[in-house]
């Protein structure tokens, strides 16, 4: 793991930095954590679970699908966004909830003198994640609790469809840095919802997330991203499998009622990225 990365690091236990020991990563007071040979740390507390991680099916299918660039648009537009943090703060970018570390790939390359951090609780996701990119390091962690990272060390978090903890993403945010959240629109995937018996996004959704985040941050602006997908039965089947609604569909009931779409397989893509500075104390 870079330098640098660890750096950006505090032990989940007690707060005290981090230092490469060997293969793992230890604190002064000698609690001891784990680096696996795929390059990602295990920074979980002990009691903490996972049972609420991506699985390795669902890993793959979204590692499949965004490599196909489904989602490049999403991707184009974190990445200026990112750029435009990193020029406001110092620091990392930090991607909570990162998955592959798809979007922290493009993310990087949009801030070339920067490092980057994905924080994920599966490690199936951070297996490809610490491989994403040249200057980003990976670590397991549970993003409803603190995490393992310093104070003020991130220019730009990114949360793309994820989980989020308010209170954490405002401590490691710099002051002057940015919180960049995409979330789905009622319209997204719409084609896809009644037809296959998709959980479905409420049109409240912004509002919600708004309420959520203002104790620790103000708006700043929120943009709606729209495209058309042409898909496969493959495509569609993958886009299921990597999302929510995996947890809730039969393989078997999904590809009868995939077979039953009309072709070909035009579906919307609408989500929202929406930015947001810390709020002042």
């Amino acid at each position: 793991m870079l330098p640098d990365v660890v750096a950006l690091l505090r032990c989940p236990h007690c707060g005290a930095d981090l230092a490469p020991d060997g293969s793992a990563l230890r604190c002064p007071a000698r609690h001891t954590f784990d680096i696996a040979r795929q390059g990602y740390a295990n920074l979980l507390a002990g009691d903490a679970k996972a049972g609420t991680a991506d699985t390795a099916d669902m890993v793959a299918a979204r590692d499949a699908f965004l490599g196909a660039g489904h989602y490049r648009p999403i991707a184009a537009a974190l990445a200026e966004a990112t750029a435009d943090a990193a020029r406001r703060a110092p620091g990392a970018v930090v991607d909570v909830g990162a998955g592959t570390g798809h979007y922290l790939a493009h993310a990087l390359d949009a801030a070339p003198d920067r490092v980057g951090l994905a924080l994920d609780i599966s490690k199936y996701a951070l297996r490809r994640a610490a491989r994403a990119h040249p200057r980003a390091g990976a670590v397991v962690c549970d993003a409803w609790r603190p995490l393992p990272v310093r104070d003020a060390a991130a220019a730009a978090l990114l949360n793309v469809f994820a989980p989020r903890n308010p209170a954490e993403l405002r401590r490691v945010l710099h002051p002057e840095g940015r919180l960049l959240v995409v979330t789905p629109t009622a319209r997204h995937l719409g084609e896809l919802v009644g037809a296959l018996g998709l959980l479905r996004v409420d049109d409240d959704k912004k509002a919600r997330l708004d309420e959520a985040l203002d104790p620790h941050f103000t708006p700043v602006r929120a943009d709606v991203i729209g495209f058309p997908m042409n898909l496969t039965d493959t495509d569609v089947a993958t886009v299921v499998g990597m999302g929510p609604s995996a947890w809730h569909t039969d393989p078997a009931e999904l590809a009868r009622r995939i077979a039953e779409l009309p072709r070909p397989h035009v579906v919307s893509a609408e989500v929202t990225l929406s930015v947001y500075a810390p709020r002042r104390a």
